[in-house]
């Protein structure tokens, strides 16, 4: 079983670190590449292309300058406790036990706009740059075209046949997976809230959702799908009755 989730906007990079364990992306290549062409943007050229205020893209500006190609411990921090926004409020990091870290870099695959696909342990240095950027290299026009094939590929090498890929990523994030050739079984849970008297998705809780039913999966090294829908963190639980697609099933509260 692997888990899918997005990257958050938000960064940690003060929180003082579980582990001395690390490890080194996979195609930090073809993220140095794309942040080379980054650094030679403006600080208006950021701004436009991000979509952001002058502040930030002040910030970001400072950061694509700043990156250095080589991730060392002193320069960098492990991805599931660098990002920082409401999955990763759910997953909680930082209190997972140091027996359960291997199962979480076994598990779990945060997708990136920069890195393509990053394990819980490989090194990211502070960016920002959302997949739905309009921003490319070489003959590829944007973030989609530039890691489709090499994403889709890394969690087919990774994955058999039988194995459930489940995936609690955003649609931004996930369209840059070719799920026609996915090996795996694709689970995609949905969290409901009754608000209004009305079942609806509220993204917020829907987030931290996503962020819970990973810690639940690590917590409980959840591994089959009737295992899955014994999610109950939250006050959430499974719902036959809403649950129309037997891959996309329903958790309600």
């Amino acid at each position: 079983m692997k888990i899918l989730v997005s990257p958050a906007k938000s960064l940690n990079l003060e929180s003082d670190l579980p582990t001395t364990k690390y490890t080194r992306p996979l195609f930090l290549d073809t993220a140095s590449q794309l942040q080379r062409k980054l650094a030679r943007l403006t600080k208006q050229e950021v701004a436009k292309l991000m979509s952001i205020s002058d502040k930030l893209a002040d910030l970001n500006y400072s950061r694509f300058q700043e990156f250095e190609e080589n991730h060392t411990k002193d320069n960098s921090r492990p991805a599931i406790y660098t990002f920082d926004g409401d999955v990763y409020n759910g997953i909680d990091a930082y209190s997972i036990p140091e027996h359960k870290i291997e199962l979480l870099q076994d598990r779990l695959r945060i997708l990136s706009g920069l890195y393509g696909v990053l394990k819980p342990l490989d090194l990211i240095q502070a960016y920002r740059l959302e997949m739905g950027t309009k921003f490319g290299i070489v003959h590829n026009n944007n973030l989609y075209e530039v890691w489709q094939d090499k994403v889709t590929r890394s969690l087919n090498a990774e994955m058999k046949k039988e194995d459930l890929l489940i995936n609690l990523a955003s649609n931004e994030y996930f369209k840059v997976i070719d799920s026609a050739k996915l090996k795996a079984k694709l689970i995609s849970p949905v969290f409901k809230d009754f608000k209004n008297g009305k079942l609806k998705i509220i993204s917020f809780y829907a987030k931290k959702a996503r962020g819970s039913m990973t810690r639940f999966i690590i917590d409980n090294d959840v591994s089959d799908f009737d295992e899955l829908l014994g999610f109950n963190y939250d006050n959430y639980r499974f719902s036959e009755e809403y649950t129309d697609n037997v891959n996309e099933p329903v958790f309600i509260r």
